[in-house]
């Protein structure tokens, strides 16, 4: 998260644009109830208000070209889900991307928002005092949000911006219970820009984000943690992993690879289903993956999907999945930060490092 948290600081450097945007935006939805035991905890269509000040992008860099000159910027939200005794409020910051669709600049245009930040839940699960939320056990969250909307031009500083967002929140396991909590909405901004008095014109073009080869190796290492069950201790979680990485352009990459996971969970499961302790090999669990990602610049987005071909006992099935975000720095070194789960349950968070190696 850190590896994102970068942009705004230093923003002038990154976006090149000294223009300022801000945006009041509203939305009205339904909580989206996935485990039908978690229908209790809904008690009407939640709002959520958002402040977003942003700063679009001049266009001096590779990555503003590819991504047709981006906007990027922090959202400060607050979620009321109408259930203020078990669900209470979701108090938001998040750094976000808003990508434009399509190339061409018109009167009305498709953008897609990607935002990943924290968010702190007001009401958690308490075994005395809030035992029926039993949808999150912690206060902090990770909280995901995928905006589609559309920017419908006023004036040359006005635009409205109607659209449609999923929202969610989950501590990736950290803490039990973790159901997480969905939320879909309509919304509707007004965007306003602050024009700067002058814009530096575009000279040339930095293209040091461009990859050096199509053909990549990476290779990363992570920790985690989780819990078996509600007040119980932290289980430790570690992954290898390998991968080949197709460059198909410098936005898209595709991989295939091989995952290693060490599972003190796992371990707990394997002795529950033999009666004994796994031995060498046994205490492992691998998978073969493939992924997809979307990057923009040096921050990327993987959406990876695997089989374990190699785990004794089966307590999640066989299909694990990964989301993310990762940093790859122009030295070789990638941050890693991702989401590790079992048929869109979540199994425990990634905290990793990782280097790639370019191929000819």
């Amino acid at each position: 998260m850190a590896c994102v948290g970068f942009i705004l600081p230093a923003q002038n450097g990154v976006v090149g644009n000294p223009d300022w945007q801000i945006k009041p935006t509203i939305n009205h939805g339904f909580v989206l109830v996935h485990r039908t035991s978690i229908g209790h905890l809904v008690e009407g269509y939640p709002n959520i208000y958002e402040l977003n000040i942003s700063k679009p992008t001049l266009g001096n860099k590779l990555w503003h070209l590819e991504n047709n000159k981006p906007d990027l910027g922090i959202t400060l939200q607050c979620l009321d889900f109408l259930n203020r005794e078990q669900l209470g409020y979701a108090l938001t910051i998040a750094p976000y991307i808003e990508i434009p669709l399509n190339e061409k600049e018109k009167k009305s245009r498709l953008i897609l928002r990607l935002c990943w930040g924290a968010t702190y839940l007001t009401k958690k699960f308490d075994i005395e005092v809030n035992h029926k939320n039993i949808a999150i056990g912690s206060h902090l969250n990770a909280y995901v949000q995928f905006k589609w909307f559309w920017h419908l031009r006023l004036s040359k500083q006005l635009r409205l911006e109607p659209g449609f967002a999923f929202t969610h929140a989950s501590n990736g396991r950290a803490k039990n219970p973790n159901l997480g909590l969905n939320v879909v909405s309509l919304n509707l901004g007004l965007n306003y820009l602050i024009p700067s008095k002058s814009k530096p014109q575009v000279l040339q073009i930095d293209s040091n984000t461009r990859v050096r080869s199509r053909n990549e190796i990476f290779l990363f290492t992570a920790y985690g943690f989780n819990q078996r069950e509600i007040v119980s201790q932290q289980l430790n979680t570690f992954v290898v992993s390998a991968a080949y990485q197709r460059n198909v352009r410098n936005t898209h990459k595709f991989s295939a690879g091989i995952d290693v996971f060490y599972d003190e969970n796992y371990l707990l499961d394997y002795q529950q289903d033999f009666k004994k302790k796994p031995q060498g090999i046994e205490e492992l669990r691998m998978s073969a993956r493939l992924g997809y990602s979307y990057n923009v610049g040096r921050v990327s987005f993987p959406i990876e999907m695997g089989y374990y071909f190699l785990q004794k006992s089966q307590p999640d099935g066989f299909v694990v999945s990964r989301i993310g975000v990762r940093y790859f720095t122009r030295c070789g070194l990638v941050a890693h930060f991702g989401l590790r789960t079992h048929f869109a349950v979540a199994y425990n968070f990634e905290y990793g490092l990782g280097y790639r190696f370019y191929l000819k």
